[in-house]
């Protein structure tokens, strides 16, 4: 089993409580301006890219019949390679960006993958990165309303009144002293923050900025599987043109569980998938048979339904506790191994992940990411269907992948779902040695060593696929 720092880690959740309490003692951003930037409408029109987005192109894709517009972001492939066949897409974990296939010029999955021929394209799903949604007060078609780091210092438009912020301030306030409490009922609550503030290199600007859009943060699980990534796959299929209109996929941890749920619902429908091959880093479909640290998320489900808090703001809590995990004394020490191995990462990279890579997640889709833990694994939004049910109906070949330190999505809960695709199709990889070097959840991605033995083993599998 793994043991946590209970004490710590309350800790840190009362320290953000406090870090709250401050920041709504002051007034949040006063004046916020939208980011108007032009619609792709499906006739491969791009957008203008804010400095963040580091991709060829950056595309937006409107949901039907929804207030969200999906950012995909292109990297092109070489032009010193052969093109490949299909089209590469990427998927991200629960509540983070594009960052994390991205992370710096010599760190980067994305710009890997599009060196070596493949049209590759990221995902960001509604709430993450840089999806927007309609401004429903512009009259101009194709103008979105986003959350950037260019959103400062125009106009307050949008913006909840004082009223708001302060209810939300509490629920939030509240949400944390709530779930500290679960964590340790037996520890009294620490009080004495002097000098918090400047101990944390955090403010709360992002998560001021998203006040606005937090009552429409009201989608889970099944919401990205049968809307989001299925609207992804279209556009990308419209714009690059495969000839059997298939792509290969690879998503990591919840990015490769909705390709589970994807090929199993497909398997249950009879449906002839639109995907060549998937390739899953650090995913699964059944945590009950490992000591997957994933278990420290269920307690934020119920304190944030206790206080009606549709959100959990994880990029801003983490920020909070980062400093307590890599700066001295190191009281969570224990933080960073759940994310990168010991050495398998440049601090400044290691840095730059956790501060920007994050995201505020819907309450509702931790809800129905939780039921993994629980018998018969992940479920959709009724409980009437087990996505792990109908894997062994599928006829795309996959290639999941683990790493050996990783403690949330440990080998043998990766190994669980594997376990259930066709033998003929299935092929199964636990990277990382006894004396090193080791990976953990992120390090599949952009550990230092990925390139030379991770990467490879995808070329390979992916080319052995891209047939029409």
């Amino acid at each position: 089993m793994i043991a946590f720092p209970q004490s710590d880690f309350r800790w840190a959740i009362h320290s953000a409580a406090a870090l709250i309490s401050f920041s709504a003692a002051g007034s949040p951003p006063q004046r916020l301006r939208r980011l108007c930037i032009s619609a792709s409408a499906g006739d491969g029109r791009t957008t203008p890219k804010p400095s963040v987005c580091t991709a060829d192109e950056l595309h937006y894709v409107p949901l039907p019949n929804n207030e969200w517009n999906l950012a995909l972001w292109r990297y092109l492939p070489s032009s010193q390679r052969s093109r490949r066949n299909h089209p590469l897409l990427l998927l991200s974990g629960v509540g983070t960006n594009a960052i994390g296939y991205d992370l710096a010029p010599g760190s980067s999955f994305a710009r890997h993958m599009s060196g070596q021929g493949f049209d590759t394209w990221i995902l960001e799903v509604r709430g993450a990165g840089l999806s927007a949604r309609n401004s429903l007060k512009d009259p101009h078609q194709g103008k979105f309303e986003g959350i950037s780091e260019e959103q400062l210092n125009s106009t307050d438009e949008g913006l909840p009144d004082a009223a708001q912020v302060s209810s939300i301030t509490s629920q939030l306030r509240d949400f944390c002293n709530t779930l500290g409490e679960i964590i340790d009922e037996s520890q009294q609550p620490i009080t004495q923050f002097t000098g918090l503030q400047n101990r944390f290199s955090i403010t709360l600007g992002d998560f001021w900025k998203q006040l606005h859009l937090i009552g429409k943060y009201n989608w889970d699980f099944d919401h990205y599987l049968e809307e989001d990534v299925p609207i992804a796959m279209d556009y990308i299929r419209n714009q690059s043109r495969p000839k059997d209109g298939k792509l290969l996929a690879i998503g990591h941890s919840m990015g490769g569980i909705l390709l589970y749920a994807m090929l199993s619902q497909d398997g249950y429908r009879g449906k002839n998938t639109e995907l060549a091959s998937v390739i899953t880093l650090g995913s699964s479909l059944d945590y009950t048979t490992s000591t997957s640290s994933m278990k420290m998320l269920i307690p934020f489900v119920d304190p944030a339904k206790a206080v009606n808090l549709p959100v959990v703001p994880v990029g801003a809590l983490l920020a909070a506790i980062y400093p307590l995990a890599s700066y001295p004394p190191y009281l969570l020490s224990w933080l960073n191994p759940q994310i990168s191995a010991q050495n398998m990462m440049h601090p400044e990279l290691f840095e730059r992940l956790v501060l920007k890579n994050f995201c505020t997640i819907p309450a509702k889709l931790l809800s129905q990411l939780s039921t993994a833990f629980g018998k018969g694994g992940l479920r959709n939004r009724n409980g009437t269907f087990f996505y792990k049910d109908h894997l062994h109906k599928t006829n795309v070949p996959v290639f999941a992948l683990a790493g050996d330190k990783d403690l949330i999505c440990p080998p043998e809960a990766v190994y669980e779902t594997v376990k259930l695709i066709p033998e003929n199709l299935a092929t199964y990889k636990v990277f990382g040695e006894p004396r090193g070097p080791h990976y953990a959840h992120y390090d599949l991605v952009g550990g230092r060593m990925a390139y030379y033995q991770v990467y490879p083993r995808i070329i390979e599998f992916l080319s052995r696929h891209d047939i029409c």
